[in-house]
């Protein structure tokens, strides 16, 4: 491999909405990009079967026929899309240097973060076998499918706090249910549950078994106290427990708040000049596909005023 075809003006580590969307505003704005998906591009929405509010789509797109049009889109704009991971990235001057997976070694002079954040599960059997038919871990993508319905939230910080209060606008019934015996969620939003009539909380216990024919229809819970199990009828449950960024490649070279996310400015830039970051590695907030992609379009005009500005090699 020559040094021409190792070396790129932007390098775009993942292939998310926001991955994806740099590539697509990097190309088009005449710099020469590479994007780094790993072997499955497409990341989390890979996984989910059903999106309802990706604006244009009249009726509802399976996710994995989203990413795959935001691949050939991103390819025929002539970005170079590499089914490899990056591995390790020196980010201590530039070109920036990227180590992949395959051995291969590639340099930058600006690179976009794009490697997003996984839910965290429960990890229990049961709940893999019943993710994405009764099983979420995102309520503002799935709530509306549950109209009229009996769901439950699992955790008790503000995420499964706000996430029961934003079902309650479609759910018939919300049970909330916590492991220990007082949430952690804060005040205002605690005051809020309490006023709700649609919620219940249920204190001091977990998740024992996700339960059900094709589709979850019960969840068994189990008293952490007593031991005793109390069967809830629900047809959805919502696991808030937080979400995982991933940010080990990066861990010690850029700044990362105390959640693990990516620090950056309203424009996207991070501790480091030339290093951008898009997407839910740095989204603490709102986790939905179409924040992710105006966050990678800003993170690839900002990389390119930073390669025009002359600032590369500097």
């Amino acid at each position: 491999m020559t040094e021409q075809d190792s070396h790129f003006e932007i390098a775009i580590i993942g292939s998310g909405p926001a991955g994806f969307t740099a590539a697509i505003y990097a190309t088009r704005g005449g710099a020469s990009t590479a994007l780094f998906g790993g072997m499955a591009p497409g990341g989390q929405l890979l996984q989910t079967m059903e999106i309802e509010n990706y604006p244009g789509f009249v009726d509802p797109v399976v996710g994995a026929d989203l990413m795959s049009n935001m691949l050939r889109q991103v390819t025929r704009l002539g970005a170079k899309v590499f089914q490899d991971s990056i591995t390790g990235l020196d980010l201590s001057a530039r070109p920036f240097r990227l180590k992949a997976g395959s051995g291969k070694d590639y340099t930058a002079d600006a690179v976009i973060l794009a490697t997003g954040a996984q839910a965290r599960w429960l990890g229990t059997p049961s709940e893999e076998k019943y993710k994405g038919k009764g099983v979420s871990g995102c309520a503002t993508c799935d709530g509306f499918f549950y109209r009229g319905k009996e769901v439950c939230v699992i955790g008790g910080g503000d995420t499964a706090a706000e996430d029961t209060l934003f079902l309650t606008k479609f759910a018939a019934k919300v049970y909330l249910v916590h492991r220990r015996d007082q949430l952690r969620a804060s005040f205002r939003l605690q005051e809020k549950l309490k006023a709700n009539p649609k919620v219940e909380i249920i204190y001091d216990h977990i998740p024992e078994e996700f339960t059900g024919e094709a589709k979850l229809s019960a969840v068994n819970l189990k008293n952490v106290k007593t031991g005793a199990i109390r069967r809830l009828d629900v047809t959805g449950a919502f696991i808030a427990i937080g979400h995982t960024p991933a940010t080990g490649l990066v861990k010690d070279k850029l700044k990362l708040d105390e959640g693990g996310y990516v620090v950056t400015d309203e424009k996207t830039a991070t501790s480091v000049p030339g290093v951008y970051a898009a997407g839910d590695v740095m989204d603490t907030r709102y986790k939905q596909a179409v924040v992710a992609a105006g966050t990678g379009c800003k993170a690839a005009l900002e990389a390119l005023a930073f390669i025009e500005a002359g600032d590369a090699h500097s």
